[in-house]
């Protein structure tokens, strides 16, 4: 039988420990003890699991939907999931279809007047005439209210995949923790909910908010990188090493929610700021992540419960208002 830490598994897999201790909350996967091993192992059964996991993964399944799979003996729910997310893959190309080929023709339009006086004009009726033509393959006899439909329908599909709010973060006191070594995540983690339980913080201070951010940031091939973690406190608060007591200014801030492991949507996240009309990113302190945080949702309950990992976060980066003078 082939066993392996979850160091050794982290490495082979190239997945953090952090994701694996998530996966075994959730029920995916599961490690034993054996004797002579002095921690806690994964057999082959369970590293078979665990690839399949990471396929799903790679295929956009939520963690959610892959615990109901493994689960699935019968293989009716599986075929309903995979049906669904076939279904919503289908819906982003389409809508990537419609804009790709409006892009497309108006391209086209501007490549043969070029070191001509003809501009790009949307609003003028051949513009209007070529939309309808690419769009006409996709469904005949379209009027021209009907091509402008087409769009606003591609581009709704795609904005409705990724929720941003705009949200205020006060200034205030944090007590704050930063590891820096292999999977620091975890070992930043346990001292500051150590630091909560012993400051009985969730009775003095019941509105808590817990922040994590990479300081310094992991460089690709490199397994060592650091992680901090902030939880809000009272002004008044003592503070005993190795926590540190510290001033978060606060600011403006774009957020969006996800569930945990979905770090992924931290880059489609920031292209879609990047392309904002109203507002721009702006990095500052602290620089781990230019400024980015992660907060973990429902903290009060995770420490009631004694959960070591929440469910849901939000992606937070700071950004201002865009300068239309500029």
């Amino acid at each position: 039988m082939e066993i392996m830490t979850i160091s050794e598994v982290s490495k082979q897999f190239q997945i953090s420990t952090r994701m694996l201790r998530y996966y075994e909350k959730e029920g995916l996967i599961s490690s034993i003890r054996i004797e002579g091993y002095a921690y806690r192992v994964y057999d082959d059964r369970t590293l078979r699991s665990l690839q399949q996991i990471l396929i799903l993964r790679k295929l956009r399944i939520p963690v959610k939907q892959i615990a109901e799979i493994l689960e699935d003996e019968e293989q009716i729910r599986t075929l309903e999931i995979l049906r669904k997310n076939l279904e919503d893959v289908n819906d982003e190309i389409a809508a990537f279809t419609v804009i790709r080929d409006m892009l497309s023709i108006l391209a086209s339009r501007l490549e043969e007047n070029i070191g001509g006086k003809v501009r790009l004009d949307l609003l003028e009726e051949t513009a209007v005439m070529d939309i309808i033509h690419v769009l006409k393959p996709l469904k005949s006899n379209l009027k021209e209210e009907d091509a402008m439909d087409e769009l606003m329908k591609a581009s709704s599909v795609l904005e409705a995949r990724m929720d941003i709010r705009i949200v205020y973060l006060p200034p205030v006191a944090v007590a704050s923790y930063q590891y820096i070594g292999e999977n620091p995540e975890d070992a930043a983690g346990d001292r500051i909910y150590t630091f909560i339980k012993e400051s009985n913080l969730p009775a003095i201070k019941p509105d808590f908010r817990l922040f994590g951010f990479n300081n310094p940031s992991p460089q690709e091939g490199e397994k060592v990188y650091g992680y901090e973690f902030w939880v809000t406190i009272p002004e008044t608060i003592e503070v005993k090493e190795p926590v540190v007591k510290k001033y978060f200014a606060g600011g403006l801030y774009a957020a969006h929610c996800i569930r945990f492991g979905d770090f992924q949507e931290w880059g489609t996240f920031l292209r879609q700021l990047e392309e904002n009309e109203e507002y721009e990113i702006k990095w500052r302190e602290p620089f781990g992540m230019g400024g980015c945080l992660e907060e973990e949702l429902n903290i009060y309950s995770l420490i009631q419960t004694e959960a070591k990992k929440p469910d849901q976060l939000d992606l937070l980066v700071p950004i201002q208002k865009k300068n239309r003078n500029v």
